[in-house]
């Protein structure tokens, strides 16, 4: 009886709603940087025979066919450049994005260091005026909303300026996938601002940049407590009066090591799935686990591409 009600609870309509949107628009060119396990592989071909990404496969093509040929695919008809190792794979992948022949950006087997070195050098990358951030994107069967928890894969110890565009980059993609203006929750340990905890004073200062400007998009409010952030009833007993506490979507944490537990303490405690996205290159960054879902994987992909055809959408005309 249990497990059928946990069954029952546990139908990821949020990831299904992503997906679904993504599947009415057109699949966009996603360079694959060394795909070259199984994980990484079946996640690419299964987004592309979903209509979600046209995938270009980057690595050693005797790896990356041995690959297909233990999980049973056939790569006719899909691109496959052949280079040396995963750092030629990420700089390859790097290079196809900036020549414009690949919208999205995936990783494959390698290491995230490995490919976010390559995004990120200074002559060759795809460094924009944006610090790069991770947001992961949760479905939490036992919470009516989706949740943004960021950054809890890039940035270890962030200073208040790279704060400043981690809660950007967030806001901008909330907004990018149509789901409207969010309330920005910036957490720490307590609800007031205490010096002894620099996370609450770096969300003080957090929020009054919002107020002058300096972030948009978004109603912020910080510091305040996982629990304040998302429980109605705990924001309320601690009185609480705001429009963000206990209705958060996105999740600021303080560092990377909170935002990892948050995240691994969701997924495998509360069941969670937990789709990957980096933001503030010049195209969104597929950023998937070993230990990710199918679902997972497919969501991650979904929600790149549906910020990269906003993009489009948004983009100025250039004479």
């Amino acid at each position: 009886m249990a497990k059928a009600a946990f069954s029952e609870l546990h139908r990821h309509e949020k990831y299904e709603r992503l997906i679904a949107a993504a599947q009415r628009l057109p699949a966009l060119p996603t360079a694959v940087a060394h795909p070259c396990d199984a994980n990484s592989l079946k996640g690419a071909l299964e987004a592309a025979d979903a209509g979600l990404i046209k995938p270009i496969l980057i690595g050693p093509q005797n790896k990356i066919t041995a690959v297909a040929n233990d999980i049973g695919r056939d790569l006719s008809g899909v691109e496959l450049i052949d280079v040396p190792h995963s750092q030629a794979a990420a700089e390859k992948a790097v290079e196809i994005v900036r020549s414009g022949k690949a919208e999205l950006l995936m990783k494959g087997s390698l290491h995230s260091d490995e490919l976010l070195g390559a995004v990120t050098n200074r002559e060759n990358g795809l460094r924009t005026g944006r610090r790069i951030s991770h947001v992961f994107v949760m479905d939490v069967p036992t919470h009516p909303h989706t949740l943004f928890i960021t950054d809890a894969a890039v940035n270890i110890a962030p200073d208040l300026t790279a704060k400043r565009d981690i809660v950007q980059n967030a806001i901008d993609l909330y907004a990018g996938l149509g789901l409207g203006k969010p309330k920005v929750a910036i957490l720490s340990a307590v609800e007031t601002v205490t010096p002894a905890i620099p996370s609450t004073v770096d969300a003080a200062a957090l929020c009054k940049m919002a107020d002058r400007g300096q972030i948009t998009g978004g109603e912020l409010d910080g510091p305040l407590a996982f629990d304040n952030a998302i429980s109605p009833t705990a924001a309320g007993i601690k009185g609480i009066k705001s429009p963000v506490a206990g209705q958060a979507q996105i999740l600021v944490v303080p560092d990377l090591e909170a935002g990892n537990m948050l995240a691994k303490n969701l997924t495998f405690i509360s069941n969670a799935d937990a789709a990957g996205v980096v933001l503030g290159a010049r195209v969104p960054i597929i950023l998937t686990s070993r230990a990710d879902t199918v679902r997972a994987r497919m969501a991650s992909c979904a929600v790149a591409m549906l910020l990269a055809h906003n993009r489009r959408a948004t983009a100025p005309i250039r004479a």
